[in-house]
């Protein structure tokens, strides 16, 4: 049976806490922030993280990431 391999884009963009959730950066934060509202800003700061029903799934394809 071959190796599994890390699914390389995955891995660039989900890092695994030390309890094993996953924790991604949110979308919008960059630029264009004058039309977003202030609470929009704020609320984006917070860490992201994986949902659990893609937990599964993104796990998998991460499998060899510490």
């Amino acid at each position: 049976m071959p190796k599994q391999k890390t699914h390389s884009a995955t891995a660039k963009r989900v890092k695994k806490t030390a309890s094993g959730k996953l924790k991604v950066s949110r979308a919008n934060r960059n630029h264009l922030k004058g039309n977003k509202s202030k609470k929009a800003i704020r609320n984006n700061r917070k860490a992201g993280f994986i949902s659990a029903s893609d937990e599964k799934r993104i796990k998998n394809q991460i499998a060899h990431i510490k």
